[in-house]
């Protein structure tokens, strides 16, 4: 028996870092088995940005002015970057993860997660992971429609690869970032429709009071102030140099000045603060 007990006691103990990677890695497994099986969720998920392309570049493509300009082609270019932020945000905020969590929440699934010997956090970053996935391959998608209805990145040679890439890379960070609103969302409601409609309350303020879609100089004072340091616009901007595409009129604002920089700051505060409350809310709701 001591001899038992002894060889209990020196055995090593499971590093906590490579432990909740290694279990998240499992989670997002699991989930990203669950998406190829259900590929309907994928079609859904890329009807919506399709369609807001479409709408708006031949809807309102010729009647909105950006800068000094009504060209159809450049609210194309102007537009896209928007787009793709909204698609990031809608998709990883709502039907993903808020729904998803909060179905999981609904059948008991949390509770077996939680029977089993992993870390606590594993749960939600494994799922936050796997719709980020999802998210990237819609983007693709997404950036090949755009292609098809006429969005360039600039031609004058302002632009590289490397900066499309690191455009992406923050559209990316701030859906993933937005996710972790959405896992808080999911662990704090009863039913998928409930976490949906949450998510869609904040989103549309958030996503229309912002750059994305128009100029904000043409908006009264009070209310470009809150679009211009909005944490979406700075990502929407920032696309926008990257891509060297037609940008909003020159302002003050120090996030609109400095588009990259505030995007990156405003996507990894976001990303600590609500994945910290969603680990916790995770804790609480299955104790």
């Amino acid at each position: 028996m001591s001899a038992v007990t002894d060889t209990v006691r020196v055995a090593p103990t499971a590093n906590p870092v490579s432990q909740s990677i290694r279990d998240s890695m499992v989670v997002a497994k699991r989930n990203l088995i669950r998406m190829s099986r259900i590929p309907e969720m994928i079609i859904y998920g890329l009807i919506q940005p399709i369609m807001f392309v479409v709408l708006f570049t031949y809807v309102f493509g010729g009647s909105m002015q950006i800068g000094d300009s009504t060209s159809a082609a450049d609210y194309k270019n102007f537009l896209m970057a928007g787009i793709f932020a909204q698609t990031v945000t809608f998709a990883t905020a709502t039907a993903s993860s808020g729904a998803g969590i909060a179905d999981d929440m609904h059948k008991g699934l949390i509770d077996r997660f939680r029977s089993l010997p992993m870390a606590r956090g594993a749960v939600l970053t494994g799922r936050t992971l796997a719709d980020s996935v999802q998210t990237a391959l819609t983007l693709v998608v997404l950036a090949v429609v755009a292609l098809l209805v006429g969005w360039r990145v600039g031609s004058d040679g302002s632009t590289n690869a490397a900066k499309v890439l690191g455009a992406f890379g923050l559209l990316l960070l701030l859906g993933y970032a937005f996710t972790w609103i959405g896992a808080l969302i999911g662990m704090s409601v009863r039913t998928p429709e409930a976490a949906t409609s949450s998510g869609l309350i904040w989103l549309f303020p958030v996503t229309f009071i912002s750059n994305a879609f128009v100029d904000t100089s043409h908006m009264t004072p009070w209310l470009r102030h809150i679009a211009e340091w909005n944490p979406f616009s700075a990502t929407v901007q920032a696309c926008r140099v990257l891509f060297a595409n037609p940008g909003q009129s020159p302002s003050d604002a120090w996030p609109m000045q400095h588009p990259v920089w505030a995007s990156l700051i405003y996507s990894i505060l976001i990303l600590v603060v609500f994945r910290t409350l969603a680990v916790r809310k995770y804790r609480s709701a299955t104790a």
